[in-house]
């Protein structure tokens, strides 16, 4: 989920960041990302509650950049869809009764805590601006 819903949100911005300064209806967004605008428009809630883009209603209305682009890190829209870590537990809880059971999820989130750290220094270092210079 994580994976999908970054790369949308980087979708949208990069999009946004081509027609930098333009107010983009969520049709147009829709149309670019070959989804339906609904599911667009929640998406687009998100980047706006944190702070990424902006809207206005109305006949003119859309949304467009919040920031200037070079001020957008890819950590912050990783922070937008991380909601826990990066990789998920088994569905099941472990046997407590077990020795490796009873310290796998331990020993798991010592690691995963690690690679989203990992992850988030990654993407820290590269700013949607530099990411569009590449990407158009």
């Amino acid at each position: 989920m994580i994976r999908s819903k970054f790369a949308i949100h980087v979708h949208i911005l990069s999009l946004m960041g081509k027609f930098h300064g333009e107010w983009l209806t969520s049709d147009l967004i829709a149309g670019s990302l070959n989804s339906n605008a609904a599911l667009v428009r929640k998406e687009l809630s998100e980047l706006r509650n944190a702070g990424l883009i902006e809207s206005k209603e109305g006949k003119n209305g859309g949304c467009r950049l919040a920031k200037p682009m070079k001020d957008i890190l890819l950590s912050d829209v990783f922070a937008v869809v991380k909601d826990d870590h990066i990789f998920g537990y088994a569905p099941n809880h472990p046997n407590p009764d077990c020795p490796v059971g009873r310290n796998i999820n331990n020993a798991l989130d010592t690691m995963f805590t690690g690679l989203d750290q990992s992850i988030t220094r990654e993407l820290s270092k590269i700013s949607l601006a530099d990411f569009i210079s590449k990407l158009l």
